[in-house]
């Protein structure tokens, strides 16, 4: 049984029956789907990517990302979306991937995008027959968005030319459609920045592969002066650095929510792995050591999924400040979730570090989650930043 979520923090104010609802209903779903997560990963990583946005879309876990069309049944909003990660993260590491790009990359559409680009993506998108791609990163900016170099500069007869690169793109090699962050230059830094859509199969635009630690779709995009019409613009002109932090923002959460799904699954199999083992007499549980480590497991879960439950909540309710909770708990839970992994493979020993083993999986696994979508130490200086100002908003 899929037990990803701690049931007393459901029980929080935090979330709702809804939510409540949607936490018991992913759950029965990731178990009924268990052998599909073994075929996925003997699978090549593009063809494991495009059958489970496939699947997520048909099941209806990506209905929220076509609001004109979602179901009334269940929430969608970033409370469920942590929700959903934290059991597909649970269950396999795979479908929480191709949920998460799927999903990062329709929400600037849903947040920013006209009509007509609304109804053009957003159907395919919340289906899984149209799959998205979110590409800021360049190698000479990483973390920094306001450093991204990729021009798009006008063409004489309309529209824009993009040239440059991005990198570290996930479902790069999969993805039909592309939102870009490009230099358009109506300033310096992030006042240059706007945001297109930018469809796969644009001249000029191709994609390099690249391999991860744990297998997935994942490459560096090349722009060799792709025009894209006007129409490609998302939301105004020189606002994509506003575009990009906003969906950020919201996502860091999420990534902790994940984070929290992979630590639950490794804490799961060291307490069953401890209690059933034997050695010096009687099982490696009852060792006080590694009573200790255990401990300390649950406390890092608990505080990580507080952490989550209390950003999502600030993001839903529209609070001013959530764009800190959301990288506190980012920050939290992937650090504790490495923590808890690590944990885990040291108390199964030699057998937590077997190729396919579940430890030696989220081993591969959890590590991309502090880089990714802000950096561990990005993201604490920016909260260091913030403090002074909290300091003013109590009258310090």
């Amino acid at each position: 049984m899929n037990t990803s979520h701690d049931p007393e923090v459901l029980g929080l104010p935090f979330y709702d029956d809804g939510h409540r609802r949607l936490a018991q209903q992913i759950g029965v779903w990731c178990d009924i789907y268990g052998e599909l997560w073994e075929t996925v990963r003997r699978m090549p990583p593009d063809e494991a990517g495009r059958r489970l946005v496939r699947l997520l879309g048909e099941e209806g876990w990506l209905s929220g990302l076509d609001p004109s069309a979602a179901s009334p049944d269940l929430p969608w909003d970033f409370r469920a979306v942590c929700l959903t990660r934290e059991a597909l993260a649970y269950a396999e590491d795979l479908a929480d991937f191709a949920y998460s790009i799927q999903s990062l990359s329709a929400t600037p559409v849903i947040r920013y995008g006209d009509k007509e680009q609304q109804a053009r993506y957003l159907p395919g998108m919340a289906n899984g027959t149209l799959i998205g791609a979110f590409a800021v990163s360049e190698k000479e900016a990483g973390s920094e968005v306001a450093a991204v170099g990729l021009t798009a500069r006008r063409a004489a007869d309309g529209g824009y030319v993009l040239a440059g690169r991005k990198a570290w793109i996930a479902h790069a090699t999969i993805a039909d459609l592309f939102v870009v962050i490009a230099r358009t230059g109506e300033g310096p830094g992030p006042l240059g920045l706007s945001a297109f859509l930018v469809p796969a199969d644009t001249p000029g635009l191709r994609v390099e592969r690249l391999d991860a630690i744990a297998p997935r779709s994942f490459g560096h995009v090349h722009f060799d002066d792709c025009p894209v019409p006007d129409e490609a613009l998302l939301g105004r002109k020189g606002r994509g650095f506003v575009v990009a932090m906003d969906l950020l923002d919201r996502f860091r959460m999420t990534v902790g929510a994940a984070a929290v799904g992979f630590a639950r699954r490794a804490a799961d199999a060291a307490l069953a792995h401890t209690r059933g083992r034997e050695a010096y007499g009687r099982t490696l549980f009852d060792l006080q050591l590694v009573k200790a480590k255990l401990a300390d497991t649950d406390i890092r879960l608990n505080a990580a999924s507080l952490l989550v439950a209390r950003a999502a909540w600030e993001c839903d309710q529209g609070s001013r400040g959530f764009a800190r909770h959301s990288s506190i708990a980012k920050v939290y839970a992937t650090e504790a979730a490495q923590e808890i992994v690590d944990a885990s493979v040291q108390l199964f020993g030699a057998a937590g570090v077997v190729r396919g083993g579940v430890t030696e999986r989220l081993y591969r696994q959890i590590r991309s989650l502090r880089i990714y979508e802000g950096a561990t130490d990005v993201l604490r200086l920016a909260i260091a930043d913030g403090l002074d100002m909290r300091r003013a908003d109590r009258g310090g």
